[in-house]
């Protein structure tokens, strides 16, 4: 059985609310003719922008609206084990005993470190499975860690702490989870606090931001990313690490602007990031920048290349990713969104040969994120309703679910 079509969920969604398609369309401010279009199919997907209002219109999250993120489809079963066992981990039970120091002789902080890395590459790669066995495995480590050993070992190790848990909040938000995802990067944020990595806690506000936005709290999201970049350009100015950081955190505010309808804002945010990110070749290297924040010349035009896309200007999409060259640290998933923006450009202007080109180069690079990623599957299902269907869309739509 394949994913549940946007309209049939947005209309399931309205009749829970005791909404007419005439009364979401007041309450959101979209037009009824797209609540329309919608429900009939006649429309496959929607602007992030419009999905937000018509989220705040029903009352719901945006994953509410938006459906299974990618890699977790819904089965209506209870939680898996893996999952129960996650949950335990970032939440463990009210008056437990402390970690048992007795296993600390067998830790390191550089191997514990190596572990959340790699924790954090099975996540950019979608192996979210293989991430939920091993991630209770690393927090726990984590928290063992950082309470044994002197002043200094016990900062270092609540550090590590910190960006495990921050690496289960973004498991969490990818799972549907936004409740869990804030609960873990709460105590991220109690772990900053005792850590010896001052740029740890705006880090973690950047993934606050995120999950605001996810739930919808796109105001709470700004707030949260501009404050933090504030704090980082007065305290940390002149450094790569600050910048990065502040990068991540100016980027974050202008995909909050966009979603609530402020391209102009955004794309002015979007083009002061990408000027400051030139400035990385002049300074010292980062050891490990990924573990900053995935902040460079190539992240900022991706997500120019997005926000272009969303609000309904593909041609300059599509320019601005016009002999574009990725950076070696770029993710998986960053490169999964470019090809999927790409993909809904080509679609717009007409171009369903190069949407197809785009997809079936998605599938080559990320399988296990476009397989129930449901932008990709909209727009599949866009090209796949249209009366001239390009060769090789067949294929991606079986894959898909799409069409048996």
């Amino acid at each position: 059985m394949g994913p549940e079509h946007l309209g049939d969920r947005l209309a399931r969604l309205r009749r829970l609310a005791g909404l007419t398609q005439e009364g979401l369309a007041e309450r959101s401010g979209v037009s009824v003719d797209v609540v329309r279009k919608l429900e009939q199919k006649r429309k496959h997907s929607a602007r992030l922008p419009t999905l937000h209002a018509l989220a705040r219109g029903l009352g719901v999250e945006l994953t509410g609206l938006l459906g299974d993120p990618p890699g977790a489809p819904s089965t209506g079963d209870a939680d898996p084990p893996a999952l129960v066992a996650v949950r335990r981990a970032i939440m463990p039970p009210l008056f437990a005993p402390p970690p048992d120091p007795s296993g600390a002789e067998t830790l390191s902080l550089p191997l514990l470190r190596a572990e959340i890395a790699e924790g954090w590459t099975l996540y950019h790669a979608a192996e979210f499975g293989r991430l939920m066995e091993v991630l209770p495995g690393i927090v726990e480590d984590a928290r063992l860690t950082a309470a044994v050993g002197g002043p200094d070992d016990r900062a270092a190790g609540q550090a590590a702490l910190g960006k495990a848990l921050q690496l289960g909040g973004h498991l969490a938000i990818r799972l549907g989870k936004s409740d869990l995802a804030l609960a873990s990067l709460e105590r991220a944020m109690a772990a900053a606090a005792l850590s010896s990595d001052p740029l740890l806690a705006p880090m973690l506000a950047n993934s606050v931001a995120w999950a605001y936005q996810r739930q919808n709290r796109l105001d709470d999201a700004s707030h949260v990313a501009v404050y933090a970049a504030d704090t980082v350009e007065r305290e940390h100015p002149g450094t790569a690490e600050g910048l990065r950081v502040w990068g991540g955190l100016l980027m974050s505010a202008a995909t909050s602007a966009a979603r609530a309808g402020d391209y102009a804002r955004a794309d002015e945010m979007m083009t002061v990031a990408e000027r400051a990110a030139g400035r990385l070749a002049t300074l010292p290297p980062v050891a490990d920048g990924r573990m900053l924040s995935v902040f460079s010349r190539s992240s900022v035009r991706i997500e120019r290349v997005r926000l272009a896309v969303q609000h309904a200007h593909p041609e300059d999409a599509l320019a601005l990713a016009r002999g574009m060259r990725l950076s070696r640290d770029i993710p998986v998933s960053w490169r999964t969104w470019l090809l999927l923006d790409l993909a809904r450009a080509h679609a717009d202007v007409g171009d369903a040969a190069g949407a197809v080109k785009a997809l079936e180069a998605l599938r080559r690079v990320a399988p296990a994120w476009m397989r129930h990623h449901t932008f990709a599957v909209s727009i599949v299902g866009d090209l796949w309703a249209r009366p001239a269907r390009p060769a090789g869309l067949r294929r991606l739509a079986e894959f898909l679910g799409v069409v048996n």
